[in-house]
This record gives structure tokens, sequence and C-alpha cells, in this order.
């Protein structure tokens, strides 16, 4: 099971205003062996997430699962912590880690970011090591939900019942379990 999930491509979407630095990311990330999806505004990535339409604008990239969301936190427009928001309340794509990249080390925003629900906070620049850890953390999260799925699954069908012993294999036949009735009563043999 752990080894389909490794063979499978992972699904990033990248939001960053910058253009260099949405090359770097996504740079980053296609050496990591990520499926990359780069958008330029956390309007653009809500479009592609299916929960901002501009009219009769919608542009769905393509029908890919997103596996992780990496945004920019300052951007014009809509913030990274403001998309970050929108997806967390979001009943289809709350479960999608998100994690929030800046170049400002602002100890109160690292932490508005996590407890909002962001998976990560990395400083600019990114690094491989960065994103190597990331894919970890995803692969982690991903093989617990398919092996969460599976095991709901079994125990739907029933195959994660005990197996019940033949009677004849039974060595507790005819015990009585209530205590004797005085200390030099012998105990009953149980097999």
């Amino acid at each position: 099971m752990n080894k389909m999930m490794n063979d499978q491509e992972l699904h990033v979407l990248a939001v960053d205003d910058s253009n260099i630095d949405r090359k770097v990311i996504e740079r980053l990330l296609k050496v990591s062996s990520f499926k990359v999806t780069v958008v330029d505004s956390g309007s653009r990535a809500l479009q592609y997430l299916g929960l901002e339409d501009n009219n009769n604008n919608s542009t769905h990239f393509d029908d890919l699962k997103v596996n992780m969301i990496i945004t920019d936190y300052s951007m014009p427009g809509m913030t990274g912590f403001e998309l970050l928001k929108k997806i967390k309340n979001s009943s289809t794509l709350k479960e999608i880690p998100v994690v929030i990249m800046s170049s400002e080390n602002i100890l109160t925003r690292i932490d508005r970011c996590l407890e909002e629900g962001a998976e990560d906070y990395l400083l600019k620049p990114v690094k491989l090591s960065d994103v190597r850890r990331l894919k970890d953390s995803i692969l982690k999260t991903e093989n617990r939900g398919v092996e969460e799925v599976e095991n709901n699954r079994k125990r739907k069908r029933g195959d994660d019942r005990l197996p019940v012993l033949p009677s004849s294999l039974s060595c507790h036949k005819n015990v009585s379990m209530s205590p004797p009735a005085s200390p030099q009563q012998a105990a009953p043999k149980l097999c």
C-alpha cells in the first residue's frame, strides 16, 4: 500500500505573485518529483480549486487532486493567510495541507498561520531540504489516510473480527466461575 502511494506523483499548487519566486519553488518541487501547478494570486488558486468563479471566467486547469498548497504570505489582493483561512473553512478542501512561505520572520505571523491550520511556515529562500521534508510529511499523511480508508473498508466487511474458537477447543467448558465456598475446597481444573 505504501509503495502505491510512493509511486504516485504528488500534486502541489504553488501560489506566489513574484514570477522569480514561482519559478524557484516550481523548480524545487519538480526536482523533488512533485507534479506542480503554479498560479500568481490567491484568487487564481481559489479558481483552480473550484471555490471561486469570476463570472464565466472559470479556469479549471486540469482536474488533478491537489495534495498540498504552498503559498506566499504577502501578495496583493488576497494574502496567503486569507487563502489559508478560505481553504480551512471549506468543507471540501480543509484536509489539504497548506504551507505558508515568507521572507519575513515575524513570530506573531508564524503563530497566527499555524493556529489557523497551516501545516508549516517556511522562510524564503525555500531550500531543497525544506521541500523534501514537506514531501515526507505529505507521504505520511496520505499513507495514513489510505490506511484509514482500508481499515474502514475491512471493518464494514467484518474482516477484522476475531475468530471464534470451536467449542471442542474451549478449555473452560462447564467450569464454574464462582469463588470456592471454603479455602480448603479445591479450585476447578481448567484444562
